[in-house]
């Protein structure tokens, strides 16, 4: 026979006809986990953005964000932003002052700069810039400036620096160069002709020019762009000149051995 032991509050319980109390909660019931904490928060990178007007210039330098995030170039493209600003407030204040003593009306000067990406490449990031400028001439003018820096090296380089020689680049590019610039120059002047000008119709030097390299898979330079200032192959009011090309076997060729798994041939 199997006897049955029951406790106390139990027999009290059934004694009084009420029910039994419920059992306490377990102390070995699961715990909820904690909640991760909040990931901390990232300040983004922004692009600096300068901007000045007063009466004696106007003054504008931006770079991007990519650029900014590099603290070697930061630090070049701030120092750059300085001078110029300097150079500008002291060239339109001696401006204003020859205006003032020749009777002349006196116009802001100005100086722009904003540099824009060309190619983000992991061991490269190249930047290009219209650099334009006012300092009281009968119009305003402007040119290219480039930076391509060396993510590896932390440094600023030249493009035509990755070359064993201008001269071998020159080589290597010159033919399609000028093939292509005449035929945007007779794109521009509808046949007109500049042979009366021959600085503005003969062949100029590509490499004497804003180089600038390009990439059209992200992974390595593959175009060569060359940028050229008015008054550079024809006269202001034809403007810029833009020329692109492809690297061929032969711009391999001209690139410096320990550059060389920087570029593809197209």
């Amino acid at each position: 026979m199997r006897v049955l032991f029951l406790t106390p509050l139990v027999l009290l319980a059934a004694c009084s006809g009420e029910k039994p109390p419920a059992p306490a909660p377990s102390t070995n019931a699961p715990v909820a986990a904690p909640m991760p904490p909040e990931p901390p928060v990232q300040t983004p990178v922004t692009a600096r953005e300068v901007h000045e007007k007063n009466e004696l210039y106007e003054f504008d330098y931006s770079y991007p964000a990519v650029a900014g995030a590099v603290p070697e170039l930061k630090a070049l493209l701030d120092k750059e932003l300085e001078e110029a600003r300097r150079e500008l407030k002291v060239q339109a204040t001696e401006g204003r002052k020859a205006a003032k003593e020749s009777g002349f009306p006196y116009h802001p000067y100005t100086h722009t700069v904003e540099w824009k990406v060309v190619t983000d490449l992991p061991a490269w990031l190249s930047l290009s810039t219209v650099v334009g400028f006012y300092s009281g001439g009968a119009h305003p003018n402007y040119v290219y400036d480039t930076v391509l820096w060396d993510r590896i090296a932390a440094k600023r380089r030249a493009p035509v620096d990755l070359f064993t020689s201008k001269e071998a680049l020159r080589g290597a590019i010159r033919a399609r160069f000028c093939e292509e610039l005449d035929r945007q120059r007779a794109r521009k002047r509808s046949g007109s002709g500049m042979g009366d000008i021959p600085e503005f119709s003969d062949c100029i030097d590509p490499t004497e020019q804003t180089v600038i390299l390009g990439s059209s898979n992200g992974k390595a330079f593959d175009r060569i762009g060359i940028l050229v200032a008015p008054y550079a192959a024809g006269p202001y009011a034809e403007g810029d000149y833009e020329v692109t090309l492809p690297v061929t076997q032969k711009v391999l060729d001209a690139v410096r051995p320990e550059f060389k798994a920087a570029f593809v041939a197209r």
